[in-house]
């Protein structure tokens, strides 16, 4: 390999956070330095365009309808309003049953949050009123507060089995009016604070799993309008097992003549929705089949007298006119607040959705906050004029797509058909079946039903996901909507802190030509580059997976840190006290020898060892050594040979208890258990020799990697606990010799590092790079000769140049 080369490529500039921080620095301050009260100033100060943008931004229908185009959009708003109408009238009385009220308060919801949505609105193609699914959450706090037993007739002593019907949903209004106001309120002050996030965290697999158990619910509370029997009412977890059980007791109760009526709306009803499927290419506009059912039912019963002759339920008195709006109950806030909550976060995702499924389709943007603003607002107000809480609905946000809607006038041209019929029509609707209106929401559950078949797709696409869909349908259906809701959120969590927890750990190599470093199991063609260990997780590391990090940190690089530091330290422990034992042997032959001077003179019988030895720089005297027993495997250090010129001694050693078969060896023969130092200097003492121990020295243990680079380009954020968990790497693997680098940061990572302390002398911004090949880099130029320099010919081979 060419040296100049390779001095070129070692060379090249390597970026890390030093130098970006002294990039920055040159920079013009200007900024940077202006006074707080410039600050305040500009941020506070209120100009026209701002005010603009503001008044503009909290209400959205003055961005759109100055330029509206009545000539392009009139027609077609306008045909999607009215479609949009008609199918607000039978949705409206039918899901009023759901939420167990009398159906014209669910035309009173058809009619007024639309209007409101108009004004503060963002989505052009949602359609705002009753949802199958709040009203069978509304259903559930209704019926709890305000049971049938509470509302029983006494005549006299005497308790009657019949209910005061119009007690009973007078209070039943009022706590579906104050949960819808409660609710509203949460979604307002949640859209002021900019939480519009908080919708992300009902996933997808959550939402459906959660809407196809609350189908599940609508079908058992329908049972009893479609069976023509009156179960009782169960709260709390199994409500929906004991309902049903209680409905296989009443079968043999079944009133027939509601059940034949049941039967025929809903096969009528399947059979025109089938073929108005197949036709509605070839229509303009659908056919308002539901519509057209309860016209008919309507006039059926009107003339036949089924209430009168045959005992069928139906609709009753719906007063013409509008209510005029009253304050909420507000002791009722309390017992409600829960269910408020979960009926605001699921009305917001459910509406969320789908109007950023029709604004990616038709290229403009909703606004999460604001969405969830006028969400709030429409509650809000609507439940000041006895409406239940709603959001946007599939079905009619299709029709009014599909139809031509191309803004929220659509939405006002609708509520105009529902305030004419609540005006001028409602009263030809008393006569309407509530086994018809029953049948309609059957019928709607279909697509709801149809998404039991993600749990095939999911378990061929992603087995996470279907443990989500199945936790959250099964907790829904046996715990009720409100605490299944929270169940599944938790688990949902959960199950992201799982997956972080338990992430993908992987070692690094080079793939020759570029500045990449792929996985080197599921990439061949990558090189690992000799003495450097590139290690990256995928994900952030945090408190709950920091350990297993360090434990993968440790498998992946074949670094036993624990084991390795535990002997190095037992070794340092036994060099201490074999020092110690040394001192206290050279005291005693210190004293033996002043006798054995004085003695010296009178007999000289007695052989001895002398050995050279150097104390105290150039101070030699000649040592008489009296031999005794020792303990086993017993080790002297002495110079080999007298000191060479530049003040070195190659040292030997004598092993064993017995003078006569102790072993003269050299300083390679040592065992774990020995100890040795090389090359030691004359100004050395013997004690600061035994202290120079390494692993590498000692035998145990070899290896050739003298880098690890840790890639955190994966990492988002960092704790305490991962920073104390980098030091300690940082800390550990220094002692063996082995350096640690950081590449790939964020700006925020480096942040936090900052704050939590983490740099000092010994760990500088100097160890954190840009990218890996910085790091790779940075350690060719300053560790590369700790491996031959032909190792790294083929290491990096990046645009032809070869290092």
């Amino acid at each position: 390999m060419d040296s100049g080369n390779a001095e070129y490529c070692i060379q090249r500039e390597v970026i890390d956070e030093k130098s970006l921080k002294e990039r920055s620095q040159r920079m013009d301050h200007s900024q940077t330095n202006l006074p707080i009260s410039h600050w305040l100033k500009k941020s506070l100060s209120c100009s026209v365009p701002k005010l603009k943008r503001t008044i503009v931004g909290f209400l959205p229908v003055l961005s759109w309808l100055p330029r509206y185009s009545i000539w392009d959009y009139g027609m077609p708003d306008l045909i999607s309003g009215i479609s949009v109408g008609i199918m607000h009238l039978p949705q409206g009385m039918a899901y009023a049953l759901l939420a167990s009220l009398p159906p014209v308060f669910g035309l009173y919801t058809s009619l007024y949050p639309p209007l409101i949505y108009f004004i503060f609105g963002t989505s052009r193609h949602i359609s705002i009123g009753t949802f199958t699914i709040l009203s069978i959450m509304i259903g559930s706090v209704t019926e709890r507060l305000a049971p049938d037993a509470d509302f029983l007739i006494y005549n006299g002593t005497n308790v009657t089995e019949e209910v005061d019907i119009a007690s009973r949903d007078f209070y039943r209004v009022q706590v579906a009016a104050a949960t819808t106001v409660l609710g509203g309120l949460i979604q307002v002050v949640l859209g002021l604070v900019q939480f519009g996030f908080v919708g992300t965290y009902l996933s997808e697999p959550l939402v459906r799993g959660y809407t196809t158990a609350a189908s599940a619910h609508a079908v058992v509370a329908q049972l009893k309008y479609i069976l023509g029997v009156s179960p009782k009412r169960f709260n709390g977890p199994l409500s929906i097992v004991y309902t049903l059980a209680d409905l296989v007791r009443l079968l043999p109760e079944t009133h027939l003549p509601t059940l034949l009526a049941s039967v025929v709306a809903i096969v009528v009803l399947i059979i025109a929705k089938e073929l108005n499927n197949a036709l509605r290419h070839k229509m303009l506009v659908p056919i308002p089949v539901e519509l057209c059912t309860i016209v008919v039912a309507t006039v059926i019963s009107f003339y036949t007298r089924l209430n009168e002759s045959y005992k069928i339920s139906v609709v009753g008195e719906i007063p013409s006119g509008l209510q005029p709006p009253g304050v909420p109950n507000t002791r009722v806030f309390s017992e409600v607040v829960l269910d408020a909550f979960a009926i605001a976060i699921v009305g917001y995702a459910i509406s969320i959705s789908l109007g950023k499924t029709f604004a990616l389709k038709h290229g403009y943007k909703v606004e999460s906050n604001q969405e969830l603003v006028a969400l709030g607002l429409s509650n809000t107000v609507g439940g000041f004029f006895q409406c239940f809480s709603v959001c946007s609905s599939m079905s009619r946000s299709l029709i009014q797509e599909t139809t031509g809607g191309k803004t929220q006038i659509a939405g006002v041209v609708s509520g105009v058909i529902v305030l004419v019929t609540v005006l001028k029509l409602g009263s030809l609707f008393q006569e309407l079946p509530k086994a018809v209106l029953a049948a309609i929401v059957f019928v709607n559950l279909k697509g709801m039903f149809k998404q039991h078949y993600d749990v095939v797709a999911l378990w061929r696409s992603c087995k996470i996901d279907l443990l989500i869909w199945l936790v959250t349908y099964v907790s829904t259906v046996l715990f009720n909507l409100d605490m299944g809701l929270g169940a599944s959120i938790g688990f949902a969590l959960l199950s992201v802190i799982f997956r972080t927890q338990r992430p993908s750990y992987s070692l690094l190599g080079h793939l020759p030509g570029t500045e990449l470093y792929l996985d080197m199991e599921t990439h061949k063609e990558v090189r690992e580059v000799p003495g450097i260990t590139i290690f990256r997780s995928s994900a952030t590391m945090y408190f709950a997976n920091a350990e297993l990090y360090l434990e993968a940190l440790k498998k992946k690089s074949g670094l036993n840190i624990g084991k390795m530091l535990t002997y190095k330290r037992r070794q340092e422990a036994k060099q201490r006290r074999r020092e110690r034992r040394a001192e206290r042997r050279a005291q005693r032959e210190a004293k033996r020898q002043k006798r054995a001077l004085r003695e010296a003179s009178q007999r000289s019988k007695k052989s001895v060892f002398t050995v050279e030895a150097e104390v105290n720089g150039d101070i030699h005297r000649e040592v008489e050594l009296g031999w005794r027993e020792r303990e086993n495997s017993t080790v002297f250090v002495i110079p080999e040979t007298a000191r060479t010129s530049d003040g070195c001694h190659t040292w030997m050693y004598l092993k064993g208890t017995d003078p006569d078969t102790a072993t003269l060896g050299s300083v390679s023969d040592l065992h774990d258990g020995d100890t040795t130092t090389l090359d030691s200097s004359s100004e050395d003492t013997l004690s600061r020799d035994l202290e120079r121990v390494s692993l590498g020295s000692l035998g145990k243990w070899t290896w050739d990697i003298h880098s690890i680079i840790l890639d955190f380009s994966t990492a988002n954020f960092i704790d305490t606990v991962g920073i104390k968990t980098l030091r300690n790497i940082f800390h550990d693997f220094g002692e063996i010799d082995v350096d640690i680098y950081l590449a790939g940061c964020q700006a925020l990572v480096v942040e936090q590092l900052e704050r939590g302390g983490f740099f000092s002398d010994v760990i500088t911004e100097g160890r954190v790079f840009a990218t890996v090949h910085d790091a790779v880099l940075y350690c060719l130029k300053h560790r590369g000769a700790d491996v031959t320099i032909h190792s790294y010919e083929n290491a990096l081979d990046i645009s032809g140049t070869r290092l």
